[in-house]
């Protein structure tokens, strides 16, 4: 069951679900708008190893906007933290921007319940976009899971509490092999 917009704010009076900061302006009939923080990564190698630390460089978006170039993976984060116990948090990019060809968190939609942290996400457009911080570019909605396992809550450590841009740490995987 998806939560409604009056939902997400009961359970955030009820400790369920944190977004700070929180402004009634972004939330929506069943989700919330999260905004673009001024901090963005990219990778720095020609090809990444996903065995390996990639290096990253960090931007700052400028007010005026910065504009993304073409097939140019870029990391960013979201100005609002969350937290979530109970349910699963799902963020998907908005219809407007996917109207302009910027994809928003690429095949990574989901998050597990309890994660706490701002969400680091991946943008992708197809034609050379001005973007904004600031501007909401993503939104973050709300399920219910149901069974056993729906007690627990996420235990991994590997990204959990994250305030800043996390590049991928895939390689960790590889470091009990």
């Amino acid at each position: 069951m998806l939560l409604s917009g009056s939902e997400i704010k009961r359970q955030m009076a009820l400790g369920n679900l944190v977004i700070d900061p929180f402004s009634e302006e972004q939330l929506n009939p069943n989700s919330y708008n999260l905004t673009l923080d001024r901090e963005m990564q990219l990778y720095t190698a020609a090809c990444l190893d996903v065995k390996q630390k990639n290096a990253t460089r960090t931007i700052l978006i400028p007010e005026e906007g910065i504009v993304l170039e073409p097939f140019e993976l870029y990391l960013v984060r979201s100005r609002e933290y969350t937290e979530t116990h109970g349910f699963v948090p799902m963020v998907q990019g908005r219809s407007s921007l996917g109207r302009l060809g910027l994809s928003v968190h690429i095949t990574s939609g989901f998050g597990d319940i309890g994660f706490c942290g701002n969400w680091t996400l991946q943008l992708l457009s197809v034609k050379p976009l001005r973007i904004y911080p600031g501007m909401k570019f993503c939104q973050i909605y709300y399920q219910e899971l149901r069974g056993a396992e729906s007690q627990s809550e996420y235990a991994s450590e590997k990204y959990q509490g994250g305030k800043e841009i996390q590049a991928s740490k895939s390689y960790l995987d590889f470091q009990d092999r």
